[in-house]
């Protein structure tokens, strides 16, 4: 087996879950990381047994890596991106992808100019229930899907806007729980529903005024397809209740998954409490298998560790996608559309009107 060689752009929480996954995957070799203080990259480099570097330039050119994770906070993804994809450096860049189209467009093109893969990590599509869902909808069991939503009842405390500077503002965040917590589900919306034709959007900060960003967004949505939509998400809800996706066939079938059930996990700083599970699924004849992959999904989770476990299955799909010279099962493009959502939901917003896809990169600045 090929040895591929990796690196990593940032050193904060998430890099750690991505540093021990390349470390565990069977042909992955770690390598180097760059951050912004070497201090505190050299910190990160030692613990792991890697090369510390502070310029994405010269790690390109230095350190012999085949694929970078891109790991730091979500403004600051395109430029060391873009530097390592025309060095002829394979990228995966964390969710979400970019805060701006802009952004996006920036690696998507350094990718095509440096002949490389591009992704983005939605880990939740490695999801059992996730996979199941995608499986019934090509196999036909739901007709044509005519309806999905997505319903996310979260909450994020002070403590935990507090525990990083960027966090809560437009500058160093680029939204709230549109660019933050509500990717995961996004992607899976639409991976599940296919593109978008016209959205209409709406954001606000409820109960958060010591943040900048939107705590809660809805958005009503008509697919390519003729299918609608709806998305309502939200870091508002103190408990934590859940976050679902759900499909609806034109045979009546609905189908649907719990991706996160109580708080959702913060990397670094807490666990996923509940096991993602089949929570709807009333396709004819199918009706009884419900409980048995509950149960199967709650035993499979107790077993692992969530967290590590669905980063490394990505992670490994993404070098295996390298290893063998084809598109990794969540690309660039992909992490572009869940972008393309959400930045429609701020222009809608701000427009009081519908938007129609697909948007140019222009006009994406926020109320800076």
């Amino acid at each position: 087996m090929q040895t591929i060689k990796s690196g990593l752009i940032g050193c904060g929480k998430v890099a750690h879950i991505h540093a021990a996954a390349l470390q565990a995957i069977p042909g992955s070799k770690l390598t180097a990381v760059c951050g912004t203080s070497m201090e505190r990259t050299r910190q990160f480099a030692d613990k792991y047994g890697i090369a510390a570097y502070d310029d994405p330039a010269k790690m390109a050119r230095e350190s012999g890596i085949d694929v970078v994770s891109v790991c730091s906070p979500h403004p600051q993804h395109a430029v060391p991106a873009a530097i390592c994809a025309k060095a002829g450096i394979h990228v995966i860049v964390e969710k979400s992808m970019a805060s701006t189209l802009r952004d996006c467009d920036i690696m998507i093109a350094a990718a095509r100019e440096g002949r490389v893969k591009l992704g983005t990590v939605c880990q939740r599509r490695f999801f059992p229930p996730c996979q199941r869902i995608r499986h019934a909808i090509d196999a036909g069991k739901i007709g044509r899907p005519i309806l999905g939503s997505v319903t996310m009842y979260g909450w994020r405390d002070q403590a935990y806007y507090d525990s990083d500077p960027w966090r809560g503002t437009w500058k160093g965040e680029g939204g709230g729980v549109l660019v933050n917590q509500a990717p995961h589900q996004l992607d899976l919306l639409l991976w599940f529903m296919g593109p978008i034709a016209e959205l209409s959007g709406m954001w606000g900060n409820l109960n958060h005024p010591y943040i900048e960003v939107e705590d809660t967004a809805i958005a009503i949505v008509r697919f390519v397809s003729g299918a609608l939509g709806q998305i309502l998400v939200s870091n508002s809800m103190n408990p934590a209740l859940y976050c679902r996706v759900q499909v609806n066939g034109a045979n009546g079938a609905s189908i649907g998954v719990q991706t996160d059930g109580g708080a959702m996990f913060v990397a670094g700083m807490s666990k996923m409490t509940e096991p993602p599970i089949t929570d709807v699924w009333t396709i004819p004849g199918e009706e009884d298998l419900k409980p048995i992959w509950q149960k199967e999904d709650t035993d499979f989770f107790a077993s692992i560790d969530p967290i590590a476990h669905y980063h490394q299955l990505q992670l490994a799909d993404f070098l295996d996608a390298v290893r063998n010279d084809r598109p990794p099962l969540i690309t660039g493009e992909d992490g572009r559309r869940t972008v393309e959502l959400f930045t429609a939901i701020y222009r809608s917003n701000q427009a009081r009107a519908a938007i129609r896809f697909p948007l140019e990169s222009a006009g994406d600045d926020r109320p800076i």
